[in-house]
C-alpha cells in the first residue's frame, strides 16, 4: 500500500469568510472528529491535490502531521467546487487502534471485459456499485474489494452475498439484510426498425378532410345528372 501523509495546522478562525480567505491563500479548510473533540484544520491545497489523484487515498489510513503531532485518520467526505478543480472542504475521522471503522471501500471488477457473457455471447455488462460500505478494524482495512466476473453469462448477476469479503471485513448492507446486485450481464439493446410505409413523420393512411368529403359529394351529384 501507498503511504499517505498530510501536513495540517490547527485553526481557530471559522465561518464562510475565514474559509474563503484560506482558499485564496492556497489552503483547504478541514475538520477532524471522532474519539475526542473535533479540531478545525488547514490543509495545503497542492499537497492534497497530489494525493486525491490516487483511488487508495479515499480508503486508506492517512497520517496527519498536526502542528508537529501525528494522528491517524480516514477520509469521510470531500466537498468539491461544482465546475472548478477545487476542493472546498474536507472531513476526516480519527482512527483508534482496536476500534472498528465505518468506511467505504472501492470495488474492482476483474475480467469484466473478457467474461464469458461479454466475450462469447456478446452481452453488455453493468456495474451497479463502485464502492461498498463496511465495518473493519484499522489493521484489516483493504485498499479495494475484488469481484471476479470471468464466468458470468448473459442473464446472470453477482450479489453481494456471493462474494468472499477480505478477512475482518463486515458488510453494512448484509448486516441490515440488504443484498444488492453488484454486477450483471444483459443482451445489448436493439432499436426497432420502422415498418415499411410507416417511417417516422409518415402517416400510414390519409385522414379525409371536410373539403375532401364536399368535393366527393359534388362529384357524385354530377354523376347522377
Amino acid at each position: 500500500m501507498v503511504d499517505f501523509n498530510l501536513n495540517a495546522e490547527s485553526r481557530k478562525d471559522e465561518g464562510k469568510g475565514a474559509s474563503r480567505r484560506l482558499r485564496r491563500a492556497g489552503k483547504v479548510p478541514a475538520i477532524l472528529y471522532g474519539h475526542g473533540d473535533p479540531v478545525s484544520l488547514t490543509l495545503d491545497a497542492n499537497e492534497l491535490a497530489n494525493h486525491i489523484k490516487y483511488e487508495a487515498f479515499f480508503s486508506h489510513i492517512l497520517t496527519l502531521n498536526i502542528d508537529g503531532k501525528e494522528e491517524q485518520a480516514v477520509m469521510k467526505d470531500m466537498q468539491r467546487h461544482p465546475y472548478k478543480p477545487v476542493v472546498l472542504h474536507v472531513d476526516l475521522q480519527r482512527v483508534k487502534k482496536g476500534h472498528k471503522m465505518h468506511v467505504n471501500v472501492p470495488v474492482h471488477f476483474l475480467n469484466d471485459k473478457t467474461s464469458y457473457g461479454v466475450k462469447q455471447e456478446g452481452g453488455v455488462m453493468s456495474h451497479n456499485v463502485t464502492q461498498l460500505e463496511v465495518y473493519v478494524l484499522p489493521k484489516d482495512l483493504p485498499e479495494y474489494i475484488e469481484v471476479d466476473c470471468a464466468e458470468l453469462k448473459i442473464g446472470e448477476s453477482i450479489h453481494l452475498s456471493e462474494i468472499t469479503l477480505p478477512e475482518g471485513v463486515e458488510s453494512a448492507d448484509l448486516m441490515h439484510d440488504n443484498d444488492p446486485v453488484l454486477v450483471s450481464i444483459h443482451h445489448p439493446r436493439v432499436e426497432e426498425e420502422p415498418v415499411d410505409g410507416e417511417e417516422e413523420g409518415e402517416e400510414s393512411a390519409e385522414v379525409p378532410t371536410v373539403a375532401d368529403e364536399k368535393e366527393d359529394k359534388e362529384g357524385e351529384d354530377k354523376g347522377d345528372e
